[in-house]
């Protein structure tokens, strides 16, 4: 991909005897979010570190702005990590100054962005807090803000929403699409689908440490099979002779509907027309495409342990 900030190539990575990524290829394009998504234990975590080069890959190639990951490419790099860290009696505005100092930035500069980015992300009355006084979202996007505030031009998040209440995570998306639409290139991992729905330009799906997809919302839904759902005190078993249907499942405890799976690129309206001419009376035809979630599940073939919708 010709406008990559990273790109990895058959990457793979063993701790002993576990393979926990296994010939993962992808590529992250300029002032694009990517999603990457699994269940917990699919390699998420595992593939970043090689990436920021805190680990190395035990065959593959990466490359982070045409370079290795390493200290020559770390100050165009800004990360959260999943496991939070701050220094629990500095204050706000001191965190995000040390930090930004860190990563190359004036101490002049680096006191005027931290100022300007915890009054967007609604900090500006908590500036001279110590960190130990804020609350555990307020500490969260603090973390954020250290992780940005020297203008990196690619953003790694693990797990950014993880517990935060769902104002702190809106203004966490709205922060992350900010930095997007600047030109910077995000990349998060998240076990959360209804996040990366909401966000992603793209997606790489990882299953057991392989990659099971990458595209956009548009392509994964055209990946798997569309399943209409409906509601009819009639049997609609006929429905199964319908040209385009795969299965028809009765209605049942955890689904108490009936649910039709279509064949790839068949036309849902085949199954209304149907009822139709079967004089059958619906109080429920759904054939909305499939969340991410739904598709998360499909291509991971069931295997949706810690994948929230």
């Amino acid at each position: 991909m010709g406008d990559a900030i990273l790109e990895l190539t058959g990457v793979t990575k063993r701790y002993g005897d576990f393979l926990a990524v296994d010939r993962v290829s992808f590529a992250a394009p300029k002032g694009r979010i990517l999603g990457l998504l699994g269940p917990n234990g699919a390699g998420k975590t595992s593939t970043l570190r090689m990436i920021l080069g805190i680990t190395a890959p035990d065959a593959g190639t990466l490359a982070v702005f045409g370079k290795p990951p390493g200290r020559a490419v770390q100050r165009r790099i800004g990360y959260l990590p999943e496991e939070r860290g701050l220094y629990r009696r500095m204050t706000a505005r001191d965190t995000v100054v040390y930090f930004a100092k860190l990563k190359g930035m004036g101490g002049r500069k680096a006191r005027l962005r931290a100022d300007e980015l915890l009054d967007e992300l609604g900090l500006g009355f908590a500036k001279d807090r110590r960190i130990e006084a804020l609350s555990k979202g307020m500490a969260q996007k603090v973390q954020l803000i250290t992780a940005i505030a020297h203008d990196p031009e690619l953003v790694i998040l693990d797990e950014p929403f993880s517990g935060l209440d769902p104002i702190n995570q809106n203004e966490l998306e709205n922060a992350i699409r900010r930095l997007a639409a600047a030109g910077t290139t995000v990349l998060f991992s998240t076990h959360t689908m209804s996040h990366a729905e909401r966000l992603c330009d793209r997606f790489v799906i990882l299953v057991k440490g392989r990659k099971a997809f990458d595209g956009d919302l548009t392509e994964a839904r055209a990946a798997v099979p569309r399943t209409i759902k409906l509601e009819s005190e009639n049997d609609l078993s006929f429905l199964k002779g319908v040209p385009g249907v795969a299965t028809v499942e009765p209605p049942a405890e955890k689904a108490p509907h009936w649910e039709v799976t279509m064949l790839r690129g068949a036309d849902p309206q085949l199954v209304l027309a149907a009822c139709f001419e079967h004089q059958v009376k619906l109080t429920r035809f759904d054939s909305s495409p499939p969340t991410l979630h739904e598709i998360f599940v499909t291509l991971a073939g069931g295997d949706s342990e810690g994948a929230e919708p």
